[in-house]
């Protein structure tokens, strides 16, 4: 049960979003950090980031949790894929979406007149607060089953397609938190009519992955698979499909 307010009752607002969440907060105020904008104004007020920060680790927990309990049989690399479809900010966007998270949001006014409340940006990360605000409060069966209601239906569905290798490499990327990936030439062969690009694909703080192709193009693309398939993101039938 959550603490009462000055009347003896939970603020309507919060009982209607907690009623959405399927969680009551024992510590109310850990709800309304994970709703409040860095922006938002008032006396010593703590922005969710914070909670973002824990929540992004739980949900990649809890959906590989999930994952690894509802496909027995699955290699690691498309259970990799899957994790990243589910917890990239898109999908968290969606997610707060259905929650009304942005009409809930403590913001400054600027944001407010900026359509904040909307910002798929903001409605991610607030997403990813939840449920860290949920683990702290509830443990993480708590987080978990938050997680499993939201994105349960979503585990379900197909993998979405993949349009090429650098597309999927950089939706990876984003879904794991690390920084949009970069390409380099790091040479250059053959003939002046039949040049061969070497070019390296690069995630900061992960190792490189290189490969080469007939024109700088098609060396980023190759990088990018190859960088793909050392992750395990990458298989024979994904190539058909795509190739």
């Amino acid at each position: 049960m959550s603490k009462p307010g000055e009347n003896g009752r939970k603020p309507p607002e919060t009982a209607r979003l907690q009623a959405t969440l399927g969680h009551a907060f024992k510590d109310q105020g850990l709800l309304n950090t994970a709703l409040t904008h860095m922006s938002a104004e008032g006396p010593r007020l703590q922005s969710y980031q914070r909670l973002e920060f824990l929540g992004d680790r739980v949900l990649g927990l809890c959906i590989a949790d999930m994952l690894f309990e509802r496909y027995p049989t699955a290699a690691e690399g498309d259970m990799s894929r899957r994790l990243a479809d589910l917890v990239r900010k898109e999908t968290c966007a969606e997610v707060a979406q259905g929650w009304n998270l942005g009409a809930f949001m403590r913001l400054g006014e600027g944001e407010i007149l900026g359509g904040a409340r909307k910002n798929k940006a903001i409605l991610a990360d607030a997403c990813e607060a939840i449920i860290g605000a949920v683990f702290i409060d509830g443990g993480y069966e708590a987080a978990r089953g938050l997680v499993e209601r939201a994105f349960g239906e979503r585990l379900l569905k197909p993998v979405r397609p993949l349009r090429d290798a650098k597309t999927a490499l950089q939706e990876w990327a984003q879904g794991q938190g690390y920084p949009t990936p970069t390409y380099s030439e790091r040479g250059r062969s053959g003939p002046d009519h039949a040049p061969v690009f070497r070019v390296a694909a690069r995630i900061t703080g992960l190792a490189d992955a290189e490969a080469q192709g007939p024109s700088k193009r098609l060396a980023e693309q190759a990088a990018a698979e190859a960088f793909l398939r050392r992750e395990g993101l990458w298989t024979e039938t994904m190539e058909s499909d795509h190739g």
